[in-house]
C-alpha cells in the first residue's frame, strides 16, 4: 500500500507539472514509465528534460522544418521513435545490443551511458563530424602514446623517494579519472553489478561501469565508440545556448597548459561578451551576426552554423572543430600544423618518437596538413572575421599571430638546444623520463606553459598582459635564463671535479 500511495502522489505531482512539458507533445508509455519514479528521485534531471527541445518536439516534426533552421541532420528516424518526444527510453533503451551496460530494469533493457552512436539517430551528420575529432579520439592519444604518458605521469603520478631521487609510478584510477581523463575521457568498462535498496522498487541489480563518472570528450563508451556528445550539451536540457556560451568551453580550456577561456575573457570579445551577452540570442539557428550576437564565443568560431544579416551562409556548422584551426598551437614541443588524422598515436617524427615534431623543430609533414589545406582552413575562419572587420585589420591579426608562432618555437628550439646538452652530459636522463627531474620541468614549463599562453594571447586576444607578464614572455625568457644558469653550473662542476 505505501507503493502505491507513493506511486499515486507521483502521478498527480506529474500531471500537475506537465508530464510531456507541454500538450502538444506526446511522450512513449516507456518514457512515462521512468518519469513517475525519476520525477521524484531525480528531479532536477526530470526538470531539465522538460525544459528542453526534447521534450517540446517530437523528430517527425523536427524533420518538416525547412531551410538553414533544420537541426535534425539525419534523413529518417525511425518510425517508432518519430511520434514522441524525445525522452528517457528514447535515449537510454537504443541499440540495447552494442551496450555492454544494457540490463532489465522494472521490465525493460536499458544503459546508463548514453553514447554518439544512440545521438546519431536524429543526429547522424554531427556524430560522423565528430568521430573525425581530435577530441574524440583524446583518450587514446594520450593514453596511448608512450611519451605524453610519460609525461601524465611525472606529474600525477605516486611519489616515492628512493636514495635521495623522486620516483613516480602509475597514478591510481581515481586520481587519472579526475585529473588528465576529466577532460580526455575515461575508458568505461563494466566489471559487475550490484544491488540497490530503492525506496520505490526495492532490492535492483544495477552495473558496476569502471572509470564512470565521467563525460569526457573523447571518453570510450561501452559501446566501443568514442566521446560524449554532453562534453558541451550538457545533460539533460542539452541547450544550444549552455554549448554557446564560454562556460561551456572553459571547463577544459582554462589551465597555463591551454590558457583558452582566460585569454578570451581579457580579450576585447570577452569584454564585450561579459557586458552585452544578456541582450544576445543564443538558441537561434542559424546564429545572425550582428543580430543575434555581437562579438564571438568559442562555438561562434569553431562550430557554429553562422549567416549575416541577409541570410547568407558564413561559416557552415561543423562538430569537426580543426576544419577551421591550421595551426595545433598546443602541441608537444613546438606549435604545428593539424595533424591529418584525428588519432594520433601512429605519429613518429625522423628520430621514430611518438611527437609532430623533432626535438630539433622539424615537423613530421608526413602525418600534418599541408599548406594548401592550412590556406582553406585560415579563410575558413577568417570568413567569420569579415563580418566584423575589414581585411586589413584581419590579415594584420593573422600575420602578427603567425609570427608569434615562429618566435616562441624559436625560443623554445633554444631552450631545447639547452636542455639537449644537458642530457648529453648526463646530468639528467632522457631515455628513462625527460620530464621528471628539476631541470626537465624547468624545460616543459617554457613550452608547455609560458609559449602556450604566449600564443593562446595572440591568437585569441590580439596580444595583451598574457602574452608578457601574467605568464608569458616574461616568464618564458626568465626559466630560458635559468635553464642556461643551471646547465653552466653542472658543467663548471663537472670540469671542477675532473681537474
Amino acid at each position: 500500500m505505501k507503493i502505491v500511495g507513493i506511486m499515486l502522489c507521483l502521478g498527480i505531482f506529474i500531471l500537475q507539472n506537465g508530464m510531456a512539458t507541454g500538450a502538444d507533445t506526446p511522450i512513449s508509455e516507456a518514457t512515462a514509465e521512468c518519469i513517475d519514479c525519476h520525477a521524484s528521485i531525480h528531479p532536477g534531471i526530470v526538470n531539465d528534460w522538460q525544459n528542453s527541445r526534447h521534450a517540446k518536439i517530437t523528430p517527425q516534426d523536427a524533420l518538416k522544418i525547412e531551410g538553414l533552421s533544420l537541426k535534425v541532420s539525419s534523413q529518417t528516424v525511425p518510425e517508432n521513435l518519430k511520434n514522441f518526444g524525445v525522452g528517457c527510453a528514447e535515449c537510454h533503451m537504443l541499440n540495447p545490443k552494442t551496450h555492454t551496460d544494457t540490463f532489465e530494469h522494472n521490465g525493460y533493457d536499458i544503459h546508463v551511458v548514453v553514447s554518439p552512436p544512440d545521438c546519431s539517430t536524429c543526429h547522424a551528420r554531427e556524430a560522423e563530424q565528430y568521430s573525425h575529432n581530435l577530441m574524440a579520439h583524446a583518450y587514446d592519444n594520450l593514453a596511448a602514446n608512450p611519451l605524453y604518458h610519460k609525461l601524465e605521469q611525472s606529474i600525477i603520478g605516486t611519489k616515492k623517494r628512493d636514495k635521495d631521487k623522486i620516483t613516480f609510478g602509475e597514478a591510481d584510477a581515481a586520481t587519472k579519472a579526475e585529473t588528465c581523463y576529466y577532460c580526455h575521457g575515461t575508458k568505461l568498462k563494466v566489471i559487475g553489478t550490484e544491488t540497490r535498496d530503492t525506496e520505490s522498487a526495492g532490492e535492483l541489480e544495477f552495473p558496476v561501469i569502471e572509470g564512470w563518472p565521467n563525460q569526457g570528450v573523447g571518453r570510450v563508451n561501452p559501446d566501443g565508440s568514442l566521446g560524449s556528445c554532453a562534453a558541451c550539451h550538457t545533460r539533460h536540457v542539452f541547450s544550444i545556448e549552455m554549448a554557446r556560451k564560454p562556460y561551456t568551453c572553459k571547463e577544459c580550456h582554462v589551465g597555463p597548459d591551454v590558457p583558452a577561456f582566460k585569454v578570451y575573457a581579457a580579450s576585447k570579445h570577452g569584454n564585450i561578451f561579459s557586458a552585452m551577452n544578456r541582450s544576445w540570442d543564443f538558441s537561434a539557428v542559424p546564429w545572425t551576426i550582428g543580430q543575434d550576437f555581437s562579438a564571438p564565443t568559442c562555438a561562434a568560431c569553431h562550430v557554429s552554423l553562422l549567416v549575416n544579416t541577409d541570410a547568407e551562409v558564413v561559416s557552415e556548422r561543423t562538430h569537426q572543430v580543426s576544419n577551421r584551426l591550421p595551426w595545433r598551437i598546443f602541441g608537444l614541443i613546438y606549435a604545428h600544423p593539424h595533424p591529418l588524422s584525428p588519432d594520433t598515436t601512429a605519429i613518429r617524427n625522423k628520430n621514430g618518437l611518438p611527437l609532430p615534431t623533432a626535438l630539433d623543430g622539424e615537423i613530421a609533414k608526413e602525418y600534418l596538413i599541408d599548406e594548401k589545406e592550412r590556406d582553406l582552413r585560415r579563410r575558413t575562419m577568417q570568413a567569420a572575421c569579415l563580418n566584423c572587420h575589414d581585411g586589413s585589420w584581419v590579415n594584420g591579426q593573422w600575420q602578427r599571430f603567425e609570427n608569434t608562432i615562429r618566435t616562441t618555437n624559436a625560443d623554445v628550439l633554444l631552450a631545447t638546444h639547452i636542455m639537449g646538452d644537458i642530457w648529453r652530459d648526463e646530468s639528467a636522463d632522457f631515455d628513462t623520463n625527460p620530464f621528471d627531474e628539476t631541470i626537465e620541468k624547468k624545460w616543459t614549463d617554457i613550452w608547455q606553459l609560458y609559449a602556450n599562453t604566449i600564443r593562446f594571447a595572440s591568437a585569441m586576444g590580439g596580444g595583451g598582459d598574457y602574452g608578457v607578464y601574467a605568464g608569458g614572455r616574461y616568464q618564458l625568457t626568465q626559466a630560458l635564463l635559468e635553464l642556461n644558469d643551471w646547465q653552466k653550473l653542472h658543467k663548471k662542476s663537472g670540469d671542477s671535479a675532473e681537474k
